[in-house]
């Protein structure tokens, strides 16, 4: 059985802001892990506080969409190892060989698509900021991580159809379970299609527009306001008890989840949870974007060599070279 490759992204040219240690990152923060359930929570969060972020004035962060980029990438690599293994033992190993292996990759197929729906979200916000903004930047980064994750979920699609490498049960239950995110992923985006046209990014295009519509005409109603925590509400019930536990790469997980946050105003941290400790990277990332910006103002000041470019102006292109 042929399985398809994930796509390597070359990895771009970014000068990053300033230069920090590991060591630098407060500890609370290295130890941070998400489960993927988490991430679903996040995606639903994106999607409320997304139309704030595209409408408003306040620029990425940088070291977020560089964070976010190379983190994906880090996972994307991870995972095409872990499904190529898996393969490949199930090629050469008896039934019973594969169920001992199974409690390890179900972890990762489910991780794969559940991913998808903050994914897809957060790929529609961040195109829908450049539309909004007329500056195609961070589009690019995230367009690049949404193909590598769609390779990713066409790779599990072939192993469930395959018949021989996952039982015909557990095939089952991971399409219900696919046919589950693509539903709340066309819903979440359905939300921000108000702004911008974003249906591109979701599953069934039609299905996340007639979303958007339903959205729209309940909000109108008396009420209408407690429409979307209830869908909140909703989305964390269908997860709740689906998914195994642990993730194997929350560690990855949470690296995804800060760089989506710093992106965001600091009123959407709760006081106590998960997210409040994600709050520690993104004081990390903005102190980082604060520094570098400080650095290249005072290279303006300083006499350049002939030929040579200003700093700030390989600034204003990082996110486009980024994206490349």
């Amino acid at each position: 059985m042929s399985v398809l490759p994930l796509r390597t992204v070359p990895r771009p040219t970014y000068r990053r802001p300033l230069n920090v240690a590991q060591a630098d990152v407060p500890s609370a923060a290295k130890r941070l892990v998400m489960h993927a359930r988490e991430l679903i929570e996040l995606a639903a969060i994106v999607s409320a506080h997304g139309p704030v972020l595209i409408r408003g004035s306040q620029p990425l962060s940088p070291s977020g969409v560089e964070q976010y980029w190379t983190a994906s990438k880090c996972r994307l690599d991870r995972w095409g190892h872990s499904l190529k293994s898996f393969s490949d033992a199930s090629e050469t190993t008896d039934h019973a060989g594969r169920q001992a292996h199974w409690p390890v990759i179900r972890g990762v197929l489910e991780e794969i698509l559940t991913g998808e729906i903050l994914t897809r979200t957060w790929t529609a916000v961040l195109c829908a900021y450049d539309r909004q903004h007329g500056s195609p930047e961070a589009g690019p980064i995230v367009r690049s991580v949404l193909v590598g994750h769609l390779e990713a979920r066409h790779r599990v699609l072939t192993l469930l159809v395959g018949g021989r490498t996952i039982d015909a049960e557990q095939a089952v239950k991971l399409n219900h379970l696919r046919r589950r995110c693509e539903r709340w992923s066309d819903l979440l985006i359905g939300y921000l299609s108000g702004l911008h046209e974003v249906s591109e990014f979701a599953a069934d295009p039609q299905r996340a527009r007639d979303f958007a519509e339903d959205l729209q005409y309940r909000g109108n109603l008396r009420g209408g306001r407690h429409a979307w925590p209830l869908v909140l509400a909703s989305l964390r019930s269908a997860f709740r008890q689906r998914l195994a536990v642990p993730s194997p790469n929350a560690d990855l997980n949470a690296r995804i989840a800060s760089s989506i946050l710093c992106c965001f105003q600091p009123e959407l941290f709760d006081s106590t949870g998960i997210f409040r400790s994600l709050w520690l990277w993104r004081l990390c990332n903005v102190t980082h974007d604060a520094v570098g910006m400080i650095e290249e103002l005072l290279a303006l000041e300083e006499p350049l060599p002939q030929g040579n470019m200003p700093t700030s102006a390989h600034s204003s292109n990082r996110l486009r070279r980024f994206g490349k």
